[in-house]
């Protein structure tokens, strides 16, 4: 089934805000799209595998020329297809304010409070018509983020993205990371004969790693930590999380947990990808 979102609303509301959560879900957003070439648009979602998830962005400049907007939405709805109309608002003097604030002209040009009185009239059909009406006065990025997380199909803990990256604390933190971890603590091969010039990846460096105690414990407590916070993230509108373990030079303890995880997180059918950004410097 391929899922479809229509995206419109009053001017100022935040529909743009909207877009981008979608694709931070996974979707192809598409804005402003001319409303005639909406049934082309279909047929090309239904011919290809990779349209699964589309959200459309229309707003008033395409409403005021179209009279037969609602027929065009209709054939996105067919054997195939799931859609749905996601209609933003906002109170008059909060999107007065944020026009004041952007300094964007309203699309219809006009006195800005008379430009809102007309939207909202050409509007009145396609809001009756929405699937969710979603206010957006009092509302953050954040919360808007959750809202719509709760209307895609991204709601399983399985389709979440995991990335997991290794690095040396001697190199600097990744300034991407939403979860960092020091296993500094861990016993360090470097200083065991052999193993100083292998990498956490190498079977022997696992192998010393593995057998120790405090290492077993650790990796057991902290997947089933991941684990329970991970449905959190997703209902704070996170569609995925990125994790960054350190030890001193990112090429033995760093490696060898991340690599693990990537292991334990497979099994259990997580998303996940692996990066050793320091793994390899000297």
């Amino acid at each position: 089934m391929k899922n479809i979102f229509i995206v419109t609303g009053i001017s100022g509301s935040g529909k743009s805000q909207a877009l981008k959560c979608f694709e931070d879900f996974g979707f192809h957003c598409i804005d402003n799209i001319p409303v005639k070439l909406i049934p082309y648009l279909q047929r090309l979602i239904l011919n290809e595998d990779y349209l699964n998830k589309v959200a459309i962005g229309i707003d008033i400049r395409e409403m005021k020329h179209s009279k037969n907007f609602t027929s065009v939405i209709n054939c996105l709805n067919t054997k195939g297809t799931d859609c749905k109309v996601i209609f933003l608002d906002c109170q008059d003097n909060v999107i007065i304010q944020r026009f004041s604030e952007t300094r964007h002209r309203h699309p219809l040009g006009e006195n800005l409070p008379i430009a809102i009185k007309k939207e909202r009239k050409i509007l009145a059909p396609l809001k009756e018509q929405a699937d969710r009406i979603i206010d957006t006065t009092k509302l953050t990025l954040g919360e808007l983020k959750e809202i719509i997380s709760s209307l895609v199909t991204i709601k399983s803990v399985y389709d979440f993205k995991i990335n997991l990256i290794s690095f040396g604390y001697k190199y600097g933190v990744p300034i991407d990371a939403d979860i960092v971890m020091d296993v500094r603590f861990l016993p360090n091969p470097y200083y065991i004969k052999g193993l100083k010039n292998l990498t956490g990846i190498d079977k022997a460096v696992k192998a010393y790693l593995y057998k120790n105690v405090i290492y077993k414990n650790f990796i057991s407590e902290w997947f089933s930590q991941l684990k329970s916070l991970i449905p959190l993230y997703i209902k704070e509108g996170k569609s995925f999380l990125t994790i960054a373990v350190g030890c001193t030079g990112g090429k033995h303890r760093s490696v060898c947990v991340v690599n693990h995880l990537v292991e334990l997180f497979k099994k259990e059918g997580y998303d996940v990808s692996e990066f050793h950004r320091d793994m390899r410097k000297r």
